[in-house]
């Protein structure tokens, strides 16, 4: 069974830096893609961020673009979302979340329903 497992939420102040980290369990499966997406309080889940598995392929929010970095080690099994410059809306609980079948182009890797296993969430909180 796939288990993904993320790690660094917490408390930052506005302007600050946070590296959250999703490991993704070594069974056997196929990742395409991994991605990230967030819930603030009250809102529906959006899209974040998210890159292909094998290649370059990498996509965005617009909200987050030139601040956010997603990036992956394969060796590691994990998926990296590095966010500078954070913002007091940035404010969320953020998911990564695991695609396990092929699908090519931002349509699908900005949205939830494509992908098939989830993290727990970590919770993401900045202060202004």
């Amino acid at each position: 069974q796939v288990h993904l497992v993320e790690s660094g939420g917490g408390l930052v102040q506005a302007g600050g830096s946070v590296r959250l980290s999703c490991a993704a369990s070594a069974r056997t499966f196929t990742v395409d893609a991994m991605g990230w997406f967030r819930q603030a309080p009250g809102k529906e889940r959006e899209f974040v961020a998210a890159a292909s598995w094998i290649g370059s392929d990498t996509y965005y929010v617009d909200s987050v673009k030139g601040r956010f970095t997603v990036s992956r080690d394969n060796a590691k099994n994990t998926v990296y979302l590095q966010m500078n410059s954070l913002k007091p809306e940035d404010t969320a609980v953020y998911y990564c979340a695991a695609m396990l079948s092929y699908y090519s182009g931002a349509y699908y890797y900005t949205r939830d329903r494509y992908y098939d296993v989830w993290g727990q969430g970590t919770q993401v909180t900045v202060s202004s």
